[in-house]
């Protein structure tokens, strides 16, 4: 038998002890309380910047007064701030979608506030480093689903930034929680099976590019064993979401922690989105009414958040910044509960320090 030590994580010029990353989740599931935590226990601590301004004091989310992007601005620049005095040297990084349409000043403030890292999915940041190119040192990390995406991403950064991503997270469809870089026709697909896609992108970017570029595998990590599985396939990382929700620090309301606490693993479903991409979430009654396409879910919208929204456009599916930030103030019936498949393997809410401890311990 051999002990097996865990590898540190170098991202651009930025290293953590422990090849963690913990998910960005929003609306402030992730915030600077979770993220500070994991950065001052080893690993890299995530804040979702999606909607950050909607339950701020710089928007008035019940009259809608205000400049709701000017407020997820100055919201992110506070929660940064925060964590920062969490953890002033732990390794903090910010999730924005691209699908956003504040995304680009997102980007920027995110970049010139103090974030080591930019983590960005929900598209592909084809323009990330034009937003960031003031602060070279912020490391940038596309989230994809496949080897197609990244190669697009690194031909159109090369051609026309002279760079190369600092690391790419690949999510798996069929396992991560909340949106899905996959139609629901493909995602049990074999091309987005992350056994394939992780040796496949480390070899594209090994033998191709010859370059070393982390690769971290997203989607359905839990324990130390899928840890060691993942690193086996060749990724220099994980990056776990769901795991962190049973967080005391977890920044959701303690009823949205306690949902996912009694949830057993029949609850986690799939339900549609006005992204136009489908989501994993837990059963609840807001999921069974949007899986049904029930005509009394809330259709309008509040915030114009996304540049395209099949409930904006087409008055389908619901607003999706309303059904988030009701689950994290609590409202876990009536809000949109985001999960992964691991969900209901939980049993008890924990300190992130003891989690993590749980994760880097010595193994066999």
């Amino acid at each position: 038998m051999s002990i097996q030590h865990l590898p540190s994580l170098t991202l651009g010029q930025h290293q953590v002890p422990y090849p963690i990353i913990q998910g960005g989740m929003g609306i402030r599931i992730s915030g600077a309380r979770l993220a500070s935590a994991v950065a001052n226990t080893g690993g890299i601590g995530i804040i979702s910047a999606v909607g950050l301004g909607f339950n701020s004091p710089y928007y008035d989310r019940q009259r809608r007064r205000g400049d709701f992007f000017e407020a997820n601005r100055k919201a992110l620049i506070d929660e940064i701030q925060k964590a920062r005095e969490l953890s002033p040297n732990g390794i903090i990084g910010v999730n924005i979608l691209v699908a956003a349409r504040d995304y680009p000043q997102l980007a920027r403030t995110a970049a010139q506030h103090g974030a080591n890292l930019i983590i960005a999915g929900a598209g592909l940041p084809l323009q990330l480093p034009e937003y960031t190119a003031e602060s070279p040192d912020v490391a940038l990390v596309p989230i994809v689903s496949g080897v197609r995406a990244a190669q697009i991403i690194c031909r159109k950064w090369k051609r026309t930034y002279g760079r190369l991503p600092d690391g790419f997270i690949v999510e798996c469809p069929k396992t991560a929680g909340g949106h899905l870089g996959a139609k629901y026709e493909d995602l049990d697909s074999e091309e987005s099976n992350i056994e394939q896609v992780i040796p496949q992108l480390v070899a594209y970017l090994r033998d191709k590019l010859k370059v070393n570029i982390p690769v971290i595998a997203a989607g359905g990590v839990w324990d130390r064993a899928d840890i060691k599985q993942m690193l086996a396939l060749g990724a220099s990382g994980v990056q776990l979401g769901t795991r962190f929700i049973t967080t005391e620090e977890c920044d959701a309301d303690p009823r949205y922690k306690e949902f996912h606490l009694q949830a057993q693993r029949e609850d986690v479903v799939i339900v549609p989105s006005p992204v136009g991409l489908p989501g994993r979430a837990l059963r609840n009654e807001f999921a069974e009414a949007a899986i049904a396409s029930s005509p009394h879910l809330e259709k309008r919208c509040i915030a114009n958040c996304l540049k395209s929204c099949a409930c904006r456009e087409q008055k389908k599916t619901y607003c999706i910044i309303q059904a988030l930030d009701k689950a994290a103030r609590g409202d876990i019936e009536d809000g949109l509960v985001f999960a992964g498949s691991n969900a209901g393997r939980a049993n008890a809410i924990v300190p992130v320090a003891d989690l993590m401890a749980e994760l880097t311990a010595l193994s066999n």
